[in-house]
């Protein structure tokens, strides 16, 4: 295999699985700025604050910032008056540390929630109130119960709002007066279907938007002049929509967000003086737009923000592009003088980002470094291909460092389904293209950054269609003499695991492949996943019993036959998500056809691998068991 003459030199497995390093839950307080920073070697994630230049972390050596709600979390953390309140991954309560003048100068996690049966996430604090708003999540009497909370800051816990199945996004307008919240029942995901309610003081809930089954709503959001606003995809797009003025932003036709998979999510901010700061996708690559909204009545008159009485549709007077060599941003905060954001770059590692409202000057607060120089650095190249009936599904091409002119071809596929991949720069991408592949980063239809209909494509197709996208991608690589079609692998993780099997056991041109905590049956899977996931493989494939030939079908496990080639399994021992049978009954099947099959087994990792020494074994051993088959 060629690539660089020395890879391990430049770009080891164990540099790769440190650079999975990366920050969420940020907010502008203090004086400063708040983050959480994940660190692979120690499998935690610290609570860092960072002001007049200086950072500090405030999190003492046991504690981890981490939310288990819904399995996948988000929301771990807020700023609360005095300093933070966080959710400990240890235990899943809430603790708070206050915060000094001084930097440094801050006090021990004091713990106040003491319900050992419950997790907390989507954590915000009102200030008029001096409390929290959470979700909480009961694992009590072998019940699974979400509920909205106001948690006090001296231990006081108080249910607000339930009744529901799933809540998300609890926020309060200024005066603490009006409650805004998203939630939804089963069968849906928040991808799919979900409810915008509000709760005044005095008042019984109502629901704004999303009565049906035909929008997906987001992010509810209080502006400085107590407007709700949120992110609505009616118009088939998530974009943002002012509620108490029922008018949607007349933005571009981009989604503003990704599927909601975890809490906490801020991809749009409602500014003072009728501003918006966006992220959007425009065609799969993050853009940070800052925009002057202004509203225009029925004569064309531009009245400001507020309908006078008449027709109105906000719209886009002047935009601003920001950090336009990054691509993709997240979790936007902002104080007078900065907007704040983590951002990520094909060339560099995530980084915290401060941009300078007057001018949009940035400067980097913390990561951002770039690993690896400009000759051993492979950019993402969109891919657009067409598949189906006038249909394209879209990815992102990564060409080998001093490959061969048709080099193998390893083909990623994320998870969800509804995920996403992003053009930013991933440190096994790297690994992999410095070895002499070329890498597909693959948005199969059904990806989130795409617009509702795209998302929505896998509605009774998984397993058949995302299929159809990898041939089709494979064939039009092949046919711009970009690969080699005889030395092709597909791999994916979760979601991506069953569609790596599924490819493995239809398209008998790949080589092999590699499953990380896939699924192998999804009937037996339906059993036993969690709440949060417990219909969606009706939504995915079909009702059981009406489709059970559809199951049988396109179950890997009952289709072990059809896969010729080998394939090797990754599994954590405490993924309470794709359970360690689902991997184990599916290695068996296989081993007893003879096939050459890998099972690595990591005792102390859930849904997704996180310790920097299981990260660099997975990877050394994928690499080592694609040469022996090339």
């Amino acid at each position: 295999m060629q690539g660089v003459s020395d890879p391990d030199s430049i770009w080891s497995a164990e540099q790769a699985a440190a650079a999975s390093a990366d920050f969420a839950e940020l907010h502008a307080a203090h004086g400063g700025v708040l983050w959480v920073a994940f660190d692979p070697a120690l499998a935690r994630c610290g609570l860092f604050f960072c002001r007049y230049g200086v950072v500090c972390e405030l999190t003492p050596p046991g504690f981890s910032v981490r939310s288990r709600v819904y399995e996948y979390g988000g929301g771990a953390c807020c700023a609360t008056e005095l300093g933070v309140a966080f959710v400990n991954e240890r235990d899943q309560q809430v603790y708070r540390i206050d915060i000094g003048l001084d930097v440094g100068a801050h006090g021990a996690p004091y713990l106040i929630t003491d319900q050992p049966h419950c997790r907390y996430g989507d954590l915000s604090f009102v200030p008029a109130w001096q409390a929290l708003l959470a979700v909480e999540e009961s694992h009590e009497g072998g019940a699974v119960v979400h509920r909205l909370v106001r948690i006090g800051l001296t231990e006081h816990r108080q249910v607000l709002i339930e009744g529901a199945d799933f809540y998300a996004a609890p926020v309060a307008d200024p005066s603490g007066q009006r409650l805004a919240w998203i939630e939804w029942d089963r069968p849906y995901q928040p991808w799919l279907a979900t409810r915008l309610c509000q709760r005044e003081s005095g008042e019984r809930t109502r629901v704004l938007a999303g009565q049906g089954s035909d929008q997906a709503l987001q992010q509810p959001r209080f502006d400085a002049q107590g407007r709700l606003w949120v992110l609505s995809d009616k118009a088939g797009w998530w974009q943002p929509e002012c509620v108490d003025e029922g008018t949607m932003l007349d933005a571009a036709p981009f989604d503003h967000a990704s599927a909601p998979w975890q809490l906490g999510g801020r991809t749009y901010l409602p500014m003072e003086s009728d501003e918006l700061l966006l992220t959007r996708f425009e065609q799969g690559v993050g853009a940070l737009v800052g925009c002057a909204v202004r509203t225009s009545d029925l004569d064309g008159k531009t009245i400001g923000a507020h309908s006078l009485g008449g027709p109105a549709t906000p719209y886009v007077k002047a935009t601003r592009r920001l950090a336009e060599d990054f691509t993709r941003f997240r979790s936007l905060a902002a104080d007078s003088e900065y907007f704040y954001c983590i951002a990520a770059a094909p060339d560099r590692l995530p980084a915290v980002l401060a941009i300078r409202r007057s001018d949009g000057a940035l400067r980097i607060l913390a990561g951002g470094e770039q690993p690896l120089p400009e000759r051993q650095l492979s950019r993402p190249e969109a891919l657009s291909c067409r598949v189906g009936q006038g249909e394209h599904c879209h990815g992102f091409f990564y060409a080998p460092i001093d490959g061969p002119e048709r080099p193998p071809l390893v083909i990623f596929l994320h998870g969800g389904p509804t995920s996403a991949c992003y053009p930013v720069f991933d440190p096994r991408i790297a690994f992999w293209t410095l070895r002499g592949f070329a890498v597909l980063d693959l948005n199969y239809r059904g990806s989130s950054g795409y617009g509702r209909d795209y998302r929505l494509r896998l509605a009774g197709q998984w397993g058949e269609l995302e299929v159809e996208d990898i041939r089709a991608t494979i064939d039009a690589l092949a046919a711009d003499g970009r690969i080699d079609p005889q030395r092709v692998f597909v791999r994916g993780g979760s979601a991506g695991g069953f569609s790596a099997l599924r490819a493995l056991a239809e398209l008998p041109q790949l080589r092999g492949g590699a499953s990380l905590y896939g699924v192998s049956d999804p009937l037996a899977l339906r059993r036993v996943t969690h709440k949060f996931e417990a219909d969606y493989l009706d939504w995915l494939i079909g009702d059981p019993q009406q489709d059970a030939e559809r199951y049988q079908d396109r179950t890997p496990l009952l289709q072990a036959e059809r896969i010729r080639v080998p394939v090797i399994f990754f599994q954590g021992a405490l993924d309470a998500v794709v359970v360690p049978s689902q991997t184990e009954s599916m290695v068996e099947a296989l081993r007893q056809r003879g096939l050459l099959v890998e099972y690595h087994l990591f005792a102390e990792e859930r849904h997704g691998f996180r310790q920097a020494t299981n990260l660099a074994e997975a990877l050394r051993a994928e690499h080592a068991f694609y040469q022996r088959l090339s």
